[in-house]
């Protein structure tokens, strides 16, 4: 037994049972279920319903740790509601949206007031008892409204509770912690230290500024009914990533994970480096089972999301009956007074600001090619497609139906792969995309790969905007020249050669780097100068407002995104893990501030493009042949 597991038992052992069960244990021990199977099955649904119970133990009928004497972890949580809680949740949609995730996207507005303990699964109604016991003692005082303070550093922006209400949710807390203890026999830490609600925690320094400007528009005077709520999680998941399934997926293989369209998978991130690329192992909330599953079938999720909610104290107190006064209250930013408006929600200022966004600021959106020829058919697949006098036909209805003319030898292509024709339909999908969010799309660049021209030319023509605007080809835009198979720089098509070819080339562009700086087995260092050099020329070079799109490969989405935004280099293995993750068509998108002279990292236009794989089908074998 691992030493982590030998813990956990340890946690639970050797303890007395409760003698008295409830009606709805009852009920599950009628229909046979033994009562620590009963017992867990309640804990872990919140203890609602019988339905929700016996859903939850028919769903783990395989789970192998179903007879694992493990509790769920609890905590007590002070929670808002009503307008003050959707103007918190607009701010959690915006910022995610401006910045990007961060720590505090992991779990819903909240204050701690006791994190997280275990309680034995037979003694939990006895939780709740302790619950409504101090609730009920503590609803006379209760404060009918919360002081609440804007304080912000390079690391964290939220709200600081008021000293005299913060010293009545310190009593709370400790009546809680004591009478959980006397009731359930439990070893509850109250939250002792600054009582706070924090809006964003751990994200880019240069987000700080953002971040302030959308928290200023939270009025933390808005009505509010204050719930203190009881939550709980599976203590084994802890640390994991949870990801949520966008897909069904049913298993071809044994040690395949069946997955469900919304079920959510944990993901322990140190287990995935023996993983085959685009596959991660981890393990089913829905059913407890454990497997590997196509990691592009998922989309990160939040930690609460797999949390239960088991019962809430709603403190009522006067004031949902009193209406806001003219003037309102003030937000006290680090000493800095700021009135917001009551009329003004997170939602419309964001809106207004991204009106005058469209117009007024430059984009760069770097993306990966589509998927090309060698990733479905392997590094033989011109041999799979020439006839014995050397003359290419279409082998697969994945093969495109002709390749474009080059003066050298067909052989090239074999360092030099097109795209399928699925790379061809991924990339007019992306151009249709763009233009339904209405993507004004100023500039178009392309590493010097053909794979990444065709996209460049497919999204153009997806954007309709193959005929006014035309690529640019940059051969310092080229992948880091040590993971080319060959050892060699390929030897592409020639502007004058992709122009015969149809294809939209800017034959006026001179590149930064000639293809004659391109050195063959570059070290880490030399590629990371290299981008960062090329990606400050573009942008140079590019002053009109728009975006600026860039297709180019998996290394490009960081190492040309990072020094933009002013983030270092990662480091070379981190680097490889990251990019062997990036799909076809995988895209970063950078927003200039202009008024700030910096740029932010923010959600790309459109969504990621996402679909399963499909082998080859020889009818003889299973229809025909026994």
């Amino acid at each position: 037994m691992a030493v982590a597991e030998t813990q956990l038992y340890a946690k639970v052992t050797n303890k007395h049972r409760s003698k008295s069960p409830t009606a709805l244990l009852e009920s599950l021990l009628a229909k046979g279920f033994p009562a620590h199977i009963a017992q867990k099955a309640l804990a872990a649904t919140g203890q609602k319903t019988i339905e929700d119970a016996a859903k939850w133990l028919h769903s783990h009928c395989n789970d192998p740790s179903l007879e694992d004497p493990i509790p769920q972890e609890y905590a007590l949580y002070l929670c808002p509601t009503g307008r003050l809680h959707n103007l918190l949740q607009d701010f959690w949609k915006e910022s995610k949206r401006q910045c990007g995730r961060n720590r505090a996207h992991e779990i819903f507005p909240h204050i701690t007031l006791c994190d997280f303990f275990t309680c034995e699964d037979q003694k939990v109604e006895l939780l709740y008892d302790a619950l409504k016991r101090v609730g009920d003692s503590f609803s006379q005082c209760f404060p009918p409204s919360i002081s609440l303070s804007l304080h912000a550093s390079t690391s964290y922006l939220g709200f600081f509770i008021g000293d005299s209400h913060a010293n009545i949710l310190k009593e709370f807390a400790l009546a809680f912690s004591s009478e959980a203890s006397v009731l359930a026999d439990c070893h509850v830490k109250p939250s002792l230290k600054q009582f706070h609600l924090t809006l964003a925690h751990k994200f880019y320094p240069h987000h700080q500024k953002t971040l302030e400007q959308l928290a200023k528009c939270i009025n933390p005077g808005e009505v509010c009914q204050w719930v203190a709520a009881l939550y709980s999680r599976d203590m084994r998941f802890v640390h994991y990533q949870t990801l949520r399934a966008l897909f069904q997926y049913k298993p071809q293989n044994i040690d395949e994970l069946m997955i469900n369209t919304g079920d959510f998978i944990y993901v322990d991130p140190t287990h995935q480096s023996d993983v085959s690329e685009g596959w991660v192992i981890g393990t089913s909330h829905r059913t407890g089972c454990r497997g590997f599953l196509p990691e592009n079938y998922t989309e990160r999720a939040s930690e609460s999301d797999t949390w239960v909610k088991h019962r809430e104290y709603v403190f009522v107190t006067a004031s949902r009956f009193f209406t806001q006064t003219e003037n309102g209250p003030n937000v006290k930013l680090n000493g800095e007074v700021h009135n917001p408006s009551m009329s003004r929600s997170v939602t419309n200022v964001l809106c207004l600001q991204l009106s005058q966004n469209t117009t007024l600021r430059r984009g760069v959106l770097v993306m990966r090619h589509g998927e090309r020829l060698d990733q479905v058919f392997g590094k033989s697949w011109l041999q799979q497609c020439l006839t014995a006098d050397g003359k290419y036909y279409r082998a697969d209805l994945n093969f495109p139906s002709t390749l474009p003319k080059r003066k050298d030898s067909m052989k090239q292509f074999e360092y030099d792969p097109p795209l399928s024709c699925c790379g061809i339909f991924q990339s007019r999908l992306i151009g249709e995309a763009l233009l339904n969010q209405e993507v004004t799309v100023s500039y178009m660049y392309s590493s010097p790969a053909l794979r990444c021209v065709q996209t460049a030319q497919h999204v153009l023509q997806g954007l309709k905007l193959d005929q006014k605007v035309k690529i640019r080809v940059e051969p310092g835009l080229f992948e880091w020249t040590k993971w080319e198979t060959n050892k060699v720089i390929p030897n592409f098509m020639s502007v004058t050669e992709l122009a015969e070819a149809s294809y939209k080339i800017d034959t006026s562009y001179r590149g930064n780097f000639p293809l004659s700086s391109l050195v063959p087995s570059e070290s880490y260092e030399e590629y990371v100068s290299r981008s960062s050099a090329v990606i400050k020329q573009i942008i140079t070079a590019c002053p009109s407002k728009g975006v600026i799109l860039i297709v180019g490969h998996g290394s490009s989405l960081a190492s040309f995104t990072r020094p933009l935004v002013g983030l270092p280099a990662r480091d070379s293995s981190d680097f490889a893990q990251v990019v062997r993750k990036i799909p076809s068509l995988g895209m970063c998108f950078c927003e200039e501030i202009e008024e700030e002279n910096k740029w932010q990292m923010v959600n790309p236009p459109v969504k990621t493009l996402t679909h399963g794989a499909n082998a080859a089908f020889n009818w003889r074998n299973g229809i025909m042949e026994d």
